[in-house]
């Protein structure tokens, strides 16, 4: 494994993937830096945003916390294992995508991810090929779930995707666009966290915010405000100097 990262910084440069608009965001957990780093360059190349963990107790905190598409998570790490994170995981976010990175000789405990909720595997050592084109499938059966929630429920009321409408408990029902929806819906799944304005624009909008103007997310809430009645803004509060929080109450 030495010279894994080379291997891994001489086949990324042959991928022209890198582009201003991100595909999303994965969060890589794994305790061997030369892996992780490797991992880490051809996803960011890919055109992918990119978490780490260093071990598995890291793994668990930001794997809970953070909001990301897809967690790549090896099996064999320090404080808590693979299958300990996935575990704990899975009991708070049932539905997040999983790949696990395991070596050739774990084959029960990669039985057993996939028993506990992973999507697929990758056995070490991997090329980056192979990794991207597991990435990829799995990402793409993601957005394909997400895009089949018809019906969020949130405290006050549903966004009705399917129809486009905000449903509120006092029967009020009021249209909302597309771009609304996306907001609203990145919001809820950001539940008590505060998600910064550069953020929303990277997984919202799908655009780099870094040196933008980004107050076209700020009209944006307001819209939503209002459409949710949202008057004292304590559905969607604004976190001074880090962006927007939904408490849903």
């Amino acid at each position: 494994m030495k010279n894994f990262y080379k291997i891994f910084t001489e086949l990324v440069v042959t991928f022209r993937y890198a582009r201003r608009m991100s595909k999303g965001t994965i969060l890589v957990v794994e305790d061997d830096e030369s892996v992780r780093c490797g991992i880490v360059d051809a996803l960011q190349y890919s055109g992918y945003h990119t978490l780490q963990a260093r071990d598995g107790e890291e793994g668990v905190a930001i794997g809970l916390k953070a909001n990301y598409q897809l967690m790549l998570l090896d099996l064999m790490m320090p404080k808590r294992n693979g299958l300990e994170v996935l575990s704990a995981l899975k009991k708070q976010r049932s539905g997040q995508a999983v790949i696990i990175l395991s070596a050739r000789g774990e084959e029960a405990d990669r039985v057993r991810g996939l028993q506990l909720g992973a999507d697929d595997y990758v056995v070490k050592p991997f090329s980056v090929k192979e990794l991207l084109a597991r990435v990829e499938a799995v990402m793409r059966r993601t957005c394909e779930r997400a895009a089949d929630e018809k019906i969020i429920v949130f405290p006050g009321g549903e966004l009705d995707v399917a129809h486009s409408v905000l449903r509120l408990s006092d029967g009020t029902c009021v249209d909302v666009s597309p771009r609304e929806i996306s907001l609203l819906r990145y919001l809820i799944r950001s539940a008590g966290r505060a998600v910064s304005r550069e953020e929303i624009m990277l997984h919202v909008w799908h655009l780099d915010a870094r040196g933008m103007e980004t107050r076209t997310i700020d009209m944006h809430i307001a819209h939503l405000r209002t459409k949710l009645g949202d008057i004292e803004q304590k559905m969607i509060v604004t976190a001074r100097g880090k962006g927007y929080r939904w408490s849903g109450v």
